[in-house]
């Protein structure tokens, strides 16, 4: 079980910044940013390249989701959405989840911020 089934499920502690019955937010425990939030999915998918059509409503939830908490986070419309796909990309919990980042100015020839 993933850590964050377990953050999902109550059996680790985590400041849920936000929940639906689709999915959570909380913050990152190592931020990259000044904002750097991490929203997850209740359904457990591995990773994007393992969706399947029947995901694609979910996602657009995430999507949305990341929006509303870039505005409540105050970061307006500048922020970066980051998903990571496999252990060569830098994925190290396989529960698909989007990083949400933001709250200082991005480097311009850089895409991790």
């Amino acid at each position: 079980m993933s850590v964050f089934e377990k953050i999902i499920n109550g059996e680790l502690p985590a400041k849920k910044l936000y929940e639906d019955d689709q999915c959570i937010v909380i913050a990152d425990a190592h931020p990259q940013m000044p904002v750097h939030l991490l929203i997850i999915p209740r359904k457990k998918i591995t990773m994007l390249s393992t969706i399947d059509a029947g995901d694609a409503p979910l996602l657009g939830h995430l999507l949305h989701v990341a929006t509303k908490m870039a505005q409540q986070m105050d970061i307006g419309d500048a922020f970066r959405i980051v998903i990571n796909n496999g252990e060569n990309a830098g994925q190290t919990v396989f529960h698909l989840h989007l990083h949400l980042l933001g709250g200082k100015r991005f480097r311009e020839n850089t895409l991790a911020g």
